[in-house]
């Protein structure tokens, strides 16, 4: 199959690589030629424009980093709808405003092209092994055009409803995911605080219905650790809160845990700690209160 390939970022680049590796013929582009110039190792063709890459598959990958960006190179005057094929399917990887979505796929079905959006699930280094998540917004038979593309890219893949669907549920998946990391930072800098033993703590946690997967998976293995480098970042973690906050502002559902939340992140940020993994929460807000960061003894 030929595929386009447009966003080659930290999430992008191991899964157009992995399309590579499978036999999927790709034409790829980003606005990093060092990006372009890894996949052309892996025999991918390097695309100098957006509209290049549109006008080579049938079907066209998007993975780039938020609204606007989707919004320009997907619906604008040289974006994908203008140079792709008839018939041909946007597969969109990105995690973006609802809103968006929908309007992106309004506009790609009166071109007679097909719009998916399948927002990634799990972390860069899942996307290096293959082994992404996908919730997916289609219809049955363009699912079924992009499947392929997705078992290789990863390992578990939902198809969540028609198109909009698979956005919609990756911003109720990220709001657990993102503030269960405020919390927890609030928990670990009191304990921090009180002067209690950080496994001890934890192996009580661990055992109540207190526990949840950040906490017990997640972080013993980045912050915990004294492992901030970035897999998901707070960055990130705070564009997806304002999606969030917004969307649910949109569709009238109050979510104060949600904003107070984005303002948490929105502190770290200005402490420096954007770039860091978010996870660093933790060390974010003990940063402010002047607390020894938590950390799990070495064995």
């Amino acid at each position: 199959m030929d595929v386009g390939f447009i966003g080659l970022g930290r999430m992008g680049r191991p899964m157009a690589s992995n399309l590579c590796r499978k036999g999927f013929r790709l034409t790829v582009n980003d606005i990093n030629p060092e990006a372009v110039a890894e996949l052309e190792l892996l025999q991918a063709r390097g695309a100098g424009t957006v509209a290049e890459a549109a006008a080579a598959g049938q079907v066209i990958v998007t993975m780039l980093p938020n609204s606007a960006i989707v919004e320009q190179v997907v619906g604008g005057a040289e974006g994908v709808l203008a140079h792709a094929r008839p018939g041909s399917v946007v597969l969109d990887m990105s995690t973006i405003d609802p809103e968006t979505t929908d309007r992106l796929a309004r506009q790609a079905e009166a071109r007679g092209i097909g719009f998916v959006d399948a927002p990634v699930g799990r972390l860069a280094s899942h996307a290096d092994r293959g082994e992404s998540l996908f919730m997916v917004g289609a219809a049955p038979e363009h699912f079924e055009t992009v499947r392929p593309l997705l078992e290789a890219m990863g390992s578990t893949i939902h198809h969540c409803g028609p198109v909009g669907s698979g956005t919609r549920t990756k911003l109720v998946n990220n709001f657990l995911a993102v503030a269960s990391c405020q919390m927890n930072a609030e928990a670990l800098a009191l304990s921090q605080r009180f002067g209690l033993t950080l496994e001890t703590t934890l192996e009580v946690l661990y055992g109540t219905t207190a526990v949840n997967g950040q906490l017990k998976i997640a972080w013993p293995t980045k912050v915990l650790k004294g492992d901030t480098d970035p897999g998901f970042t707070i960055d990130l973690a705070h564009k997806d809160l304002t999606l969030i906050v917004e969307a649910a502002n949109a569709a009238k559902v109050p979510m104060p845990m949600a904003a107070a939340a984005r303002e948490a992140f929105s502190t770290a940020r200005a402490r420096g700690f954007g770039g860091r993994d978010f996870s660093a929460m933790a060390d974010a807000l003990c940063d402010v209160a002047g607390i020894e960061k938590p950390r799990l003894r070495q064995a």
